[in-house]
C-alpha cells in the first residue's frame, strides 16, 4: 500500500466516525458529558451553598433551581472540535486521539466554570446575570472552541487546515489522473481518424 492509498484511507475512517457519531444526532456526546457536567457543577456549588441534585436539577439554598438541559451540555460544541481534529490529516493516532482527549476536557473545565458563575449570579440577584448568559451563550461559546482549537494547533504543532489540506489532497491527486484520461481519448480519437483515411 503507498504512502497516497494510505492517506485516501485515513481519509475514509476520519469522515465515516463524523457521520456515523452525527447520525443519532449527537446523543452521543450528551449522554458521557451530561452527568461529567452535572456531577462536578453541584459539587463546586455545595462549597458555597446549600446544595441538593435531582436528576439534571441543582437547587441553592432551597431557593433557585439551576436545571442543566441539553443545551448547556454543550454537545454540539465537542462535536465541532472533533469535526476540526478529524478534518485535519497527517495526524498520528496517538497524537491525534490525545488532542481530542485534552480539547473535550479543556471545554468540559470551561462550561463547568460557566454554569458555576452564571448559577452564582443568578442565585446572588446580579443585574450582570441575564447579559452574562446571553454573552456566553451568543459569543463565548464558539469562542470557546475556536481558542481551544487554536491552542492545540499552537501547543501540538500542527501543520494544515481543516477539510482544506484533504481537498488539496485531492486536487493533487486526481489531477494527474485527469490528465492521462484526457492523453488516452486524444490517442483513441486519432486513431479513428487515421483509419477513415484509409
Amino acid at each position: 500500500m503507498n504512502s497516497a492509498h494510505k492517506k485516501l484511507v485515513n481519509f475514509a475512517i476520519r469522515y465515516l466516525i463524523l457521520i456515523l457519531i452525527a447520525f443519532p444526532g449527537l446523543i452521543l456526546f450528551y449522554r458521557i458529558f451530561a452527568p461529567l457536567t452535572i456531577i462536578p457543577s453541584y459539587w463546586i456549588f455545595s462549597i458555597f451553598f446549600e446544595t441538593s441534585m435531582y436528576s439534571n436539577i441543582i437547587l441553592l439554598n432551597q431557593s433557585l433551581v439551576v436545571e442543566i438541559v441539553p443545551a448547556c451540555v454543550m454537545g454540539s460544541a465537542y462535536y465541532l472540535l472533533l469535526i476540526l481534529n478529524l478534518s485535519m490529516p497527517n495526524i498520528k493516532l496517538k497524537k491525534r486521539l490525545i488532542m481530542i482527549l485534552t480539547s473535550f476536557a479543556a471545554l468540559l473545565l470551561v462550561n463547568i466554570l460557566r454554569i458555576v458563575i452564571l448559577g452564582s449570579l443568578y442565585l446572588l440577584n446580579s443585574i450582570l446575570s441575564d447579559p452574562l448568559h446571553a454573552f456566553f451563550w451568543y459569543f463565548l461559546s464558539i469562542a470557546f472552541v475556536v481558542g481551544i482549537w487554536f491552542a492545540q494547533v499552537k501547543i501540538f504543532k500542527v501543520k494544515g487546515i481543516p477539510f482544506y489540506s484533504d481537498l488539496k489532497f485531492f486536487f493533487v491527486h486526481s489531477a494527474p489522473l485527469y490528465k492521462k484520461k484526457k492523453v488516452s481519448k486524444k490517442k483513441t480519437t486519432k486513431k479513428k481518424v487515421s483509419k477513415k483515411k484509409k
